[in-house]
């Protein structure tokens, strides 16, 4: 990997870790299907689409949530609350940076994978900084403080993830 490329990743990753915006212990974000599915993505690609898919459902969720729908029995997110999955987002999110730093630092890291996880990451955080503009004013019209508060967090690292995701994409144009 060039040298300037991961420098900026990590840069990107080390303002989050260093803000004290890790991911906080606690109940568990992942189903059990989208952690077997995690185990079995072994290339960076697939496995940060996971992720990135994982995400994008808890987003599409809350959403739903909050303009009133219940979740169904035996839906993936059923017992999740909106709070639950907006952490999830944030945790998973913050799982797929930590996963590209390791595989920028990895010699056996397969490049052309890489940059198509950079890129998919690059297009998901586009869509999803959208839907969370979005939730921000459900929640605020709604007087959802909580809600509020941790769509602000979700918006920080999704506009990190983004901005890291675009320099790299950008220098490996170049």
């Amino acid at each position: 990997m060039k040298p300037w490329i991961e420098r900026t990743f990590i840069l990107v990753l080390g303002l989050f870790l260093a803000s004290g915006a890790g991911a906080q212990p606690g109940k568990e974000f992942l189903t059990q299907q989208e952690i077997a599915r995690i185990q079995d993505a072994q290339e960076i690609d697939q496995r940060v689409k996971v992720y990135l898919e994982a995400a994008a459902l808890r987003l599409k969720t809350v959403s739903e949530r909050l303009a009133g729908k219940e979740s169904l029995p035996e839906e993936p997110l059923e017992f999740f609350s909106v709070e639950d999955m907006l952490d999830g987002y944030y945790r998973i999110l913050h799982a797929v940076m930590l996963n590209l730093e390791d595989a920028s630092g990895n010699p056996k890291t397969d490049q052309k994978k890489f940059q198509s996880s950079m890129k998919n990451l690059k297009s998901s955080t586009e869509a999803a900084g959208k839907q969370l503009e979005a939730l921000k004013k459900i929640a605020e019209e709604q007087r959802k403080e909580e809600v509020w508060k941790l769509v602000g967090r979700a918006m920080e690292i999704t506009k990190g993830a983004h901005d890291g995701a675009a320099a790299s994409t950008r220098k490996y144009q170049s």
